[in-house]
């Protein structure tokens, strides 16, 4: 099912994006070294409890998970890429941690994910891990523009990734988003310009490149959720809420 939102639709869910950037913000912000995943976890689900929203995670069951998920924020680190599982873990200095958010606010849903390694220090590697993600998602945020299809976006995002030597996985990427999280059409991280639906005024995608330091295998981890890289490489992974408008995308999850 793809929805299509009207004018004031759309404006209605810019409330759901501001909430899902702030608290993204938030919680980077607060992050430190010796920080547990579980609570970032509790400091998310406090959050969405005082802004009246609705976890789209916690209850979130699909086929290829160990469900309900039990969770309200996705924490991957290090060589975990998506759908990391919050965990007695306390971070140390120098992980590569991803943060993977969405809720529902007054009815429409926004995802975001950002990556950042924790305690101010990132090496070399893992950095340009972090840019590429970023720069690929600002080449598909830039593609998703009326008249243009699906594959538009994904070849502008795949085009950044493999041209920075990251191998692409194709089995998850982004989607489309509306009342519910995971709509179509499903936008791979790379494909064929020219292909795929039309995007029209008032869609809601969720693009989300991700990528892995040195592989496009992934495995799962014994808790049924966290998928990591098949070589233990790191990872890193940039996500934004898109309204595709008349004057062109217009990001619902920008942070501040």
């Amino acid at each position: 099912m793809i929805e299509l939102l009207n004018g004031r639709q759309v404006d209605e869910a810019r409330s759901a994006g501001r909430f899902v950037a702030e608290v993204l913000t938030a919680l980077q912000e607060r992050v430190q070294t010796g920080t547990n995943l579980l609570e970032i976890d509790a400091w998310a689900a406090e959050m969405i409890a005082d802004a009246g929203a609705t976890s789209c995670y916690l209850d979130y069951a699909p086929s290829f998970g160990r469900g309900p998920f039990g969770h309200v924020i996705c924490t991957s680190v290090n060589d975990a890429v998506l759908h990391g599982l919050p965990h007695d873990y306390r971070l140390r200095r120098g992980d590569l941690l991803s943060l993977d958010f969405a809720v529902s606010v007054d009815g429409w849903v926004a995802d975001s994910a950002v990556s950042f390694t924790v305690g101010g220090v990132a090496r070399p590697e893992d950095q340009h891990l972090i840019d590429t993600t970023r720069a690929a998602l600002d080449a598909g945020i830039a593609a998703a523009r009326p008249g243009a299809k699906v594959g538009d976006i994904s070849h502008a995002v795949g085009t950044v990734l493999t041209g920075a030597g990251y191998a692409v996985n194709l089995e998850f990427g982004g989607h489309g988003v509306g009342r519910t999280m995971h709509q179509d059409p499903h936008i791979a991280n790379d494909g064929r310009p020219g292909r795929g639906f039309v995007l029209r005024p008032g869609m809601l995608l969720a693009i989300e490149p991700w990528v892995m330091a040195d592989t496009n295998e992934l495995v799962v981890d014994a808790d049924g959720w966290t998928l990591r890289s098949a070589t233990g490489g790191r990872t890193a992974h940039s996500e934004h809420t898109v309204a595709v408008t008349s004057d062109g995308p217009v990001v619902l999850t920008a942070r501040t």
